[in-house]
């Protein structure tokens, strides 16, 4: 599509959520960037973010914690041990589970990711002073809280 002759019509453009998904697009636009620069996917960085939050944890658990499908967190805890991001090893306790641990690599990883993705946030919301932007984030958390809460209860 050539952005130039995009015109949507303005009741369409006075509604939340079309405003969302547009500012959702640019977000996962500008993100996707920082992480291919990295050499990094989307769920490469929730994973070093999460073992560096809570630690060592069951592949399992991480897949569970993060709403990443088995077969998906199996592909990239093994893109990220490949990469030398992740040590990857067998639960002594428990044969079947495999525990993740971030190493130096992934650390090293997790930082220029982070760089990127302060980039990409500062890139994004460039149009609203700190106060806005704080301000946003808090109504977009209240939005998701709500769609949590109604998903929890089925």
């Amino acid at each position: 599509m050539d952005e130039r002759d995009y015109d949507p019509p303005q009741r369409l453009r006075a509604l939340p959520s079309w405003q969302l998904n547009r500012a959702a697009q640019a977000a996962h636009e500008l993100t996707a960037d920082a992480f291919a620069r990295a050499g990094a996917r989307r769920h490469h960085y929730s994973v070093l973010l999460a073992l560096r939050e809570s630690g060592p944890a069951s592949q399992a658990a991480l897949g569970r914690r993060l709403g990443i499908d088995r077969k998906d967190m199996a592909a990239v805890v093994a893109a990220l041990e490949g990469d030398g991001s992740v040590a990857r090893r067998r639960d002594a306790g428990d044969r079947r589970r495999n525990v993740v641990t971030i190493t130096a690599d992934g650390e090293r990883t997790l930082a220029q990711l982070d760089d990127g993705i302060a980039a990409a946030q500062e890139e994004l919301l460039s149009p609203l002073t700190a106060t806005e932007r704080k301000e946003l984030t808090r109504l977009l958390e209240r939005v998701v809280a709500r769609r949590d809460e109604r998903r929890a209860r089925g």
